[in-house]
């Protein structure tokens, strides 16, 4: 069956995490552009904040507290949407958070909830959304990482989970197009994102974590998960930085093994002395409700590649354009030489 994807502003969208980072600049993006929203997280507070900013604008949303990693609290959140707007038509998987620490210093504890969250969490939200919309129609939308394509020191749980996000979506689209489903299966692969991850996430190196630059504003993925709302498109990457990061691993695997050992771990520990003693791997942090952190001098508000990507019939046009009028520059140019010089 073919895959038909509604405009945003006639979709129903949940979104999870929707409290911070990706997942607020999502839902703010969204309701500025008309979708009924249906947001979930583990902090009530602040999606109340959120529901009620959406509503004072003149938006439509209503949330459900939810732990990603209980079914039964998804199932609930997948219920509310059923009740409140009769479904929906997109389901993105956003939650998420890190651990930044040594493998040997990390407890089996803490790596075990770490997948609780960011590869059982979109395990559970991928089942429920793939039923309902086997039904429907519609997409489903999880947000991966560049990291799932290159693993780094010190984020070892962190990139483990993701690559097995990824391994997951993509055979879950397979079987969704083998069964002739109309749904639509996307993998959003970030690179570094100005957001609370790195405040949320729990640091056993004594220090804060930073991530290294480039890094994008979240403005900028949120744009790309809207897209796969809209479009069919198996994978977006974020950021010619992450596409880098993924040909690295593709063409140069064992150099870049010796570039991330020599950089990547004391860059992730130069944020400072670690500043506090809370983060969100089992329970939400209590400081959420910001879609940037702040914590990076330089923010790239767009990206091109990820735009190109996204719109290559009009980025095409562009750039023939571009060129014809090079063209048309030169040749005139050429024209007006000859003429000063009495050969026309």
């Amino acid at each position: 069956m073919r895959v038909r994807l509604k405009p945003v502003e006639d979709q129903v969208i949940v979104i999870t995490g929707a409290s911070s980072g990706i997942g607020l600049a999502t839902a703010r993006m969204a309701a500025r552009r008309g979708a009924r929203l249906v947001l979930a997280a583990r902090d009530g507070n602040a999606l109340r904040e959120v529901e009620t900013d959406i509503r004072r604008d003149g938006g439509q949303a209503i949330f459900a507290v939810a732990d990603v990693a209980d079914e039964d609290a998804m199932m609930g959140l997948a219920e509310t949407a059923l009740r409140e707007f009769g479904g929906f038509d997109t389901w993105v998987n956003n939650a998420g958070t890190s651990i930044y620490g040594k493998v040997e210093d990390t407890p089996m504890e803490d790596q075990r909830r770490l997948f609780e969250t960011n590869y059982w969490g979109t395990v559970i939200g991928s089942r429920i959304a793939a039923t309902h919309l086997r039904r429907r129609g519609g997409a489903l939308v999880n947000v991966g990482s560049v990291l799932s394509d290159r693993a780094v020191p010190l984020q070892a749980t962190y990139c483990a989970t993701k690559h097995a996000v990824k391994g997951f979506t993509n055979a879950l689209r397979m079987e969704l197009e083998a069964d002739g489903a109309p749904v639509s299966v996307t993998l959003i692969k970030p690179a570094a994102v100005d957001t609370q991850l790195e405040e949320h996430a729990r640091s056993l190196t004594g220090a804060e974590p930073l991530n290294p630059p480039p890094v994008y504003a979240p403005e900028t993925v949120a744009e790309a998960i809207l897209h796969a709302a809209e479009h069919t498109v198996r994978e977006l990457t974020i950021g010619s930085a992450g596409k880098l990061i993924s040909l690295s691993e593709a063409l140069a695997p064992r150099l870049t093994d010796k570039v991330m050992e020599a950089v990547a771990p004391g860059w992730q520990r130069s944020g400072g002395p670690l500043r506090r003693r809370t983060d969100n791997l089992y329970g939400p942090a209590g400081h959420d409700g910001d879609e940037r952190a702040g914590r990076h001098s330089l923010v790239r508000e767009r990206s091109y590649y990820t735009t190109a990507v996204m719109h290559p019939v009009a980025t095409a046009a562009l750039v023939a354009g571009v060129a014809a009028l090079g063209a048309l520059m030169v040749g005139g140019g050429r024209q007006i030489r000859h003429r000063d010089m009495g050969y026309d």
